[in-house]
């Protein structure tokens, strides 16, 4: 079988492999679609830590069942399924008191297990020790349902930013992810989603697909004096920051309104990853601030049926559609912003 290997930041390879088998516990999955992101970006430019090469990479994955190993049961030849991307250990404290996305002992998909670049890949006894695997439901597409691992992790990010009925909300960042944050907004009842980014190209594309009530491109305006205009001074209810910035971040506490949320749902990179905040702004106006790492397999499972009910459409965000031997071109094509969602089809 044909698998994408990554073995040194720039060096990703395409290569034939033995077909994986099922052992104990294990799923094996024909690969129908593996959605890229900026995190595949991120490990082809600069490795990373939890990645021992050589590893196929590709954590976006949906598929269906070729064989079940030993003891696994409850999965038949054909049955179609998405996978969850992190794997909680289902043991520590964090998982009992229900917090799994903070996991100590997490694992991943295409980090510490070969992942969805591949025609076959096996899924470990640990995916399925955490309820890890998903059936899909009808009239979901494979395309569709390898997209529900990243609208799984803005359903956790909405979850814990309190995002509700008649809120108004900021989403800084118009890639994929933020898009899927302006259609979670709506879905979960807020009144009005503004969409701010600094590339005009890549706001007016994404926002001819999500029709935000507000397009606000901030290379071209003041984001903060415009959300504030917008809002009669007020400011919004929540600021989702789905950017890897930090001016983002210190303006989201400029425009946000007394009591309101924000939401670093981005991380910074690592080696610039402190911001300036005035904190009387967050004390005097009781702002909440909020971190977001992830999802569960909860979480999966209800972003499966918010796709498949309808509430948050997601087919028409997947703009590029690639072969596995193109993996290369799909993770520039991430990198350069000239489309929404990539999707790899083995």
């Amino acid at each position: 079988m044909l698998v994408a290997r990554f073995y040194a930041p720039g060096d990703i390879r395409l290569e034939d492999a033995p077909e994986p088998q099922a052992g104990p516990g294990e799923l094996k999955i024909r690969v129908r679609n593996c959605s890229t992101c900026g995190t595949d970006v991120k490990i082809h430019r600069h490795g990373h830590h939890h990645i021992v090469p050589p590893r196929v990479i590709g954590h976006e994955i949906a598929g269906e069942v070729v064989a079940a190993g030993e003891g696994v049961t409850g999965w038949a030849e054909g049955d179609r399924v998405q996978v969850i991307a992190a794997i909680p250990c289902g043991q520590c404290d964090y998982c009992g008191r229900g917090w799994q996305t903070i996991c100590p002992n997490q694992e991943s998909m295409g980090y510490h297990y070969d992942g969805g670049f591949a025609e076959y890949m096996v899924i470990p006894a640990k995916v399925l020790a955490v309820d890890g695997v998903n059936r899909i439901p009808e009239g979901v597409s494979f395309a569709e349902a390898s997209v529900a691992e990243p609208l799984a992790c803005v359903l956790n990010g909405q979850e814990i930013a309190g995002v509700g009925e008649g809120d108004t909300v900021v989403v800084v960042g118009a890639g994929p992810i933020g898009c899927m944050h302006v259609r979670m907004a709506r879905a979960r009842g807020a009144s009005r989603v503004f969409l701010v980014e600094l590339n005009r190209g890549r706001l007016d594309m994404s926002a001819d697909v999500v029709h935000p009530d507000a397009a606000i491109a901030g290379s071209e305006v003041d984001a903060v004096e415009e959300v504030l205009r917008l809002t009669d001074g007020r400011g919004a209810d929540v600021v989702i920051t789905a950017a890897a910035s930090g001016k983002a971040q210190e303006d989201a506490l400029k425009m946000v309104s007394r009591r309101g949320r924000i939401s670093f749902f981005g991380g910074l990179p690592k080696d610039n990853s402190i911001i300036s905040l005035d904190s009387n702004v967050v004390h005097y106006r009781e702002v909440t601030i909020v971190g977001a790492n992830g999802s569960s397999p909860a979480h999966n499972r209800r972003a499966l049926e918010l796709v498949a009910s309808g509430a948050v459409p997601v087919a028409d965000l997947i703009t590029e559609r690639l072969p596995l031997a193109d993996v290369p071109k799909a993770i520039e094509t991430v990198a350069s912003g000239t489309a929404i969602k990539v999707t790899i089809e083995p």
